[in-house]
């Protein structure tokens, strides 16, 4: 039997503008995911930043683990998928977010999350050799606009600032990776069963990063009360409401749900850890918010 690609054209993706529960599906995506910059930034007050990342993860796969569906059979040919998967949707960016958020202030990493539709974009073009649509390549550049407006005030800042949005940034590209490889796994097996064991493999991978940073922890109700939410809502039905959305239009035009987690991480920011936000990072939101929609409209 011939092996298949490790990632290939999904055909059963929507190609009409988004619905009413592909809207819904991306608000609540925002939600979740624009929340988590906060409760990353809470959790590494008393923890490092292993732990956080592995406590999320566990946290998520125990959530996963109680669901029915989540134990369906998985064919042994595409576990190496869903194994790179863990690693470069969980494993890598889950650590380094909390890393890259002892430099830089959770408004900014959220903002910065906002390049995922980019990178996704960029990642379809070249492995399936095909150029997204115009109007999609519209609402990629506007939002590369409004992603060079969110970063021009990390690069006057020191270099401490500089390399926390590197980290944040390097995590970026992993998530554009990951939509890709994620299409076609969903729509074979649904989100559930995927998503719980590629977060098996995240957590082994994760472990040695959260025995590294166990003695400069100390517990806290805070920051476990925002690991545990962290893990429940960002890493356990965040990745099922991400998954199911990509898997029904695309990695491309799912991954513009990313581009609404900055209104939700520049709002949380300012209410709850007293943040500023520079002018021409709002003017950045706000062309990213327009790119968001020119991609979800019909191909």
């Amino acid at each position: 039997m011939s092996r298949r690609p490790l990632i290939e054209t999904a055909q059963g993706t929507r190609r009409e503008a988004f619905g009413p529960q592909e809207w819904g599906l991306l608000v609540a995506i925002a939600a979740m995911w624009g929340s988590s910059f906060l409760f990353i930034e809470i959790g590494l007050e008393h923890f490092g930043p292993g732990v956080v990342a592995f406590g999320r993860v566990a946290v998520g796969a125990l959530t996963l683990s109680l669901l029915r569906g989540s134990h369906r059979p998985v064919d042994r040919s595409d576990l190496p998928r869903v194994a790179l998967l863990g690693v470069v949707w969980m494993a890598a960016p889950l650590l380094l977010f909390p890393i890259g958020q002892q430099w830089i202030d959770s408004s900014l990493a959220g903002m910065l999350n906002g390049a995922v539709p980019i990178f996704a974009a960029v990642t379809a073009a070249i492995l399936l050799r095909r150029l997204p649509a115009s109007r999609q390549l519209l609402g990629i550049a506007v939002g590369f606009l409004g992603v060079v407006g969110v970063l021009w005030p990390a690069t006057r800042d020191a270099d401490a600032t500089a390399l926390g949005a590197s980290l944040v940034l390097i995590a970026v590209l992993c998530y554009g990776v990951a939509v890709n490889i994620a299409v076609p796994l969903q729509q074979r097996y649904g989100a559930l069963p995927v998503l719980l064991r590629a977060q098996m493999v995240a957590l082994v991978l994760l472990a040695p990063a959260a025995l590294v940073s166990l003695p400069n922890s100390e517990f806290a109700w805070s920051s476990t009360l925002a690991v545990v939410a962290l893990g429940f809502f960002g890493t356990g039905w965040a990745f099922v409401a991400m998954t199911t959305l990509v898997g029904r239009v695309g990695a491309t035009r799912g991954s513009v749900a990313i581009y609404f987690l900055p209104v939700v991480a520049i709002v949380l920011g300012v209410v709850f850890e007293n943040e500023t936000i520079a002018a021409i990072s709002l003017v950045g939101t706000g062309l990213v918010l327009a790119g968001a929609y020119l991609t979800s409209r019909r191909e």
